[in-house]
């Protein structure tokens, strides 16, 4: 027999129905009177519309209103009705999007030096709609892509399933009709938006029809490859000039006459200067990449844009020709970047021209040391870089006083490339910043890894995050890492280095205090039971680890009851175990032995859950 509902909940479910529908003046100020524990269930139990529908109507003089919160947070805490509200779109975001709600709460941690409270710095109201919006034109690109489509984008009916999230489904008075297309909820929510990803098919009048009551700070695009698209978005952008900072193209195919309209379009009304803070174009091609010079408007972009921080070229195919004109264009323009990105593109060679001029003319190094002493970030992965681009990079890196990260993985610079960056650590150990250091994949050997960690520890450099994963190093690297870790590194990735079970046995003798290391990756390196040996010793000597990656090392059975020992002297400090790939760990359900370690309610331990295959296992790479 179903559980007859309490009169309560059954008031409750009227007055929601009602201001889904549009609810009286007279009962809408009867409801701002009730009492404070019936509002905040009230609250707690209207759909999205219902909410916005009863927060636009609230008269100003009950927004500063102090009144106590016993339902929606628990705590009795005094709240005006304004945060309470905010506190309602919360939840609301939270059970409709909880990975998305999980990526804000780490920003918010992230930034908690900054905010003296975080709940009350962030828009709940406005992220909501923006992400439902986003939701919208989602959906609605998936019919107007297909070929037999030939409407108005704004006509596109909407899924049932989105319209009944918001407590628009099922039955609808005609106020609520009009939420049945993308342009209902353009028109009543695009005020809310700030961000919005468009494919190519919104690029057109409509859109900017549609979202005309917008201010944009940031747009992605989606593969953009003809003129009327381009015309289309270039008037997007037009529109949304004085607001927006954040541009990225994505999978798009441009010219130069393309790159010369988007970048005209971007500047503001009757000034030759923009706003734009991000510019990004990814995975894109180039019409002419092997241009010999770049097209005017975007160089006039790149000059006149003192508001640009971060440039993204990346994976573009583009040639070193290219990369050269764009490194001019901002040692031209003095540039004031933080963050230059050009990986995955085939640019060797491309600072050659620059160490030939720099030694010839001095005041052309000065030039140099004014346009990248901003720089904080470079990322040069997969550019097909060789021992002589380390070489030319080496002066650079010299002018480049607060660079924090530098990302060179991928490129096959090899023992050479290694030995040509220790000179300028020497040099620049007391003085400079470079806290990430990214050699992924660079074709190195134990010899010149060790070489690095010999001086990096040698000279106490301030290196927080060092990546040498995927470079063939053997069990003989153990010892120069057991003394690099006791220094002020936090984060270390040595992913398939073949550290083996010797290595890791020899990384256990070496190991002392680690008084700084929060999070390592050892997976991939078959270590059998000494990984879970280290694990333990790891664990014990190491007060700030949070989180380790020893997935893929072959570890038995025997392993699990050195872990949960290990893990419970960690107790409330460890965070995060990733032991997949260890297929012998699932042959036993270990649920129920690893349910005592948990952090913030979620399980520590990331671990197989099918049965192992009993086939033959090799210890080959």
């Amino acid at each position: 027999m179903a559980k007859v509902p309490s009169l309560i909940n059954l008031c409750i479910d009227a007055v929601k129905t009602q201001i889904l529908q549009g609810i009286d003046k007279n009962i809408l100020e009867d409801v701002y009177e009730l009492p404070t524990e019936v509002f905040d269930c009230l609250l707690k139990r209207l759909p999205a519309l219902a909410l916005q529908n009863l927060q636009l109507q609230m008269p100003l003089e009950k927004w500063s209103d102090h009144e106590y919160d016993y339902v929606l947070s628990g705590n009795g805490r005094k709240r005006t009705r304004y945060e309470k509200f905010n506190m309602a779109w919360m939840v609301l975001y939270q059970s409709r999007w909880p990975e998305l709600y999980e990526q804000f709460q780490v920003a918010n941690l992230s930034a908690k030096n900054d905010m003296v409270e975080c709940e009350s710095m962030d828009d709940w109201q406005q992220k909501y709609w923006e992400t439902h919006l986003q939701n919208c034109f989602d959906s609605a690109a998936e019919i107007a892509m297909l070929p037999s489509f030939d409407g108005c984008v704004g006509e596109i009916q909407l899924p049932e399933a989105l319209l009944k999230v918001i407590g628009c489904g099922g039955q609808m008075n005609c106020s609520a009709h009009q939420y049945l297309r993308l342009c209902g909820h353009c028109w009543q929510f695009g005020h809310y938006v700030r961000s919005l990803r468009l494919q190519n098919v919104f690029c057109t009048a409509k859109t900017c029809h549609l979202l005309r009551n917008s201010k944009l700070q940031g747009l992605t695009f989606r593969r953009v490859s003809t003129k009327e698209q381009v015309g289309g978005l270039c008037r997007i952008l037009s529109q949304n000039s004085e607001t927006i900072t954040s541009l990225e193209f994505v999978n798009c195919k441009l010219s130069s006459s393309f790159i010369d309209a988007i970048c005209d379009s971007l500047f503001l009304k009757g000034k030759q200067s923009h706003g734009v803070k991000q510019f990004t174009i990814q995975a894109s091609k180039f019409a002419d990449a092997n241009m010999n010079s770049l097209p005017d408007k975007f160089v006039s972009f790149l000059s006149s844009g003192r508001s640009l921080s971060s440039l993204s070229l990346c994976d573009n195919h583009l040639q070193r020709s290219f990369a050269k004109l764009a490194l001019k264009t901002l040692l031209d323009a003095s540039s004031n970047l933080s963050s230059l990105d050009l990986s995955e593109n085939d640019i060797s060679g491309w600072l050659s021209d620059f160490l030939h001029k720099s030694s010839n003319q001095p005041q052309f190094s000065l030039e140099i040391s004014k346009s990248l002493q901003s720089l904080r970030v470079l990322n040069l992965r997969g550019n097909n870089l060789h021992k002589n681009d380390v070489e030319d990079l080496k002066f650079a890196l010299v002018h480049m006083p607060v660079l924090e990260t530098l990302d060179l993985s991928d490129n096959p610079i090899e023992d050479g490339g290694i030995r040509s960056l220790i000179p300028y650590f020497a040099q620049t150990g007391e003085h400079y910043f470079l806290a990430n250091l990214k050699l992924k994949n660079c074709m190195l050997s134990c010899d010149g890894v060790t070489e690095l960690l010999e001086v990096l520890t040698k000279l106490k450099y301030t290196l927080t995050s060092l990546s040498i994963a995927d470079n063939h190093l053997g069990s003989q690297i153990a010892s120069a890492l057991g003394k690099f870790l006791g220094g002020p590194i936090k984060s270390l990735d040595i992913r398939d280095v073949g550290l083996g079970s010797s290595g890791f046995l020899e990384l256990q003798r070496c190991l002392g205090e680690l008084a700084n290391l929060v999070s390592i990756n050892i997976s991939e390196n078959r270590g059998g039971i000494q990984t879970a040996e280290f694990l333990a010793k790891l664990i014990a000597q190491a007060p700030d680890l949070i989180s380790v990656n020893a997935g893929y090392n072959l570890m038995p059975l025997e392993s699990i009851g050195i872990i949960c020992s290990a893990l419970r002297v960690a107790r409330g400090k460890f965070q995060h175990l990733d032991l997949m790939g260890n297929q012998k760990l699932g042959q036993l359900d270990h649920t129920s032995v690893f349910a005592e370690f948990q952090h913030n309610g979620k399980p520590i331990v990331l671990i197989p859950t099918f049965p192992a295959v009993d086939v033959p296992c090799d210890d080959d790479p």
